[in-house]
């Protein structure tokens, strides 16, 4: 049996970058959570993976939207990620969106978005890796990422 809270502080030791996927229920009401197992896939086509929880509540809508966005958050919106990271709270408040075309949220002052398609999900132990096809994305080459390292910001 593995020691879980040992294999957990081996990952904290890569800082990663903390993004917040969002997508939107079948009402088409914004849909999101706060990710940081995100990573590029290919260059062509352009792909991206994001990996939530399977038992991540906004799964399901994602899955029947097909498309889901990627915002790279900026250092200083940490207050965002702690939002997005909260059950119960209102994550779309007190923060600038804009829709991507298939009608995702993405995040102002991020330092990068993405709108994708989902193109493939891939069952991996607790979790789900969703593979997206990159429609659509910007970034902001002068914004600083917030970082997370060894179970802080940094």
């Amino acid at each position: 049996m593995t020691d879980t809270r040992a294999l957990r502080d081996a990952f904290g030791c890569f800082a990663t970058g903390i993004t917040i996927v969002t997508s939107f229920d079948a009402d088409r009401d914004p849909i999101g959570f706060t990710a940081n197992s995100f990573t590029s896939v290919s260059l062509d086509p352009p792909l991206l993976l994001v990996c939530p929880g399977k038992f991540t509540a906004s799964l399901p809508c994602i899955r029947t939207a097909g498309v889901f966005g990627v915002n790279v958050l900026a250092s200083d919106q940490r207050d965002v990620s702690e939002r997005f990271a909260r059950p119960g709270a209102d994550r779309f408040a007190d923060a600038n969106w804009v829709k991507a075309e298939s009608g995702v949220l993405l995040l102002e002052g991020a330092c990068a978005n993405f709108a994708c398609s989902t193109m493939m999900e891939v069952d991996a132990g607790d979790h789900m890796v969703l593979i997206g096809r990159i429609d659509s994305f910007r970034s902001a080459e002068e914004r600083d990422p917030l970082l997370y390292l060894r179970g802080r910001y940094v």
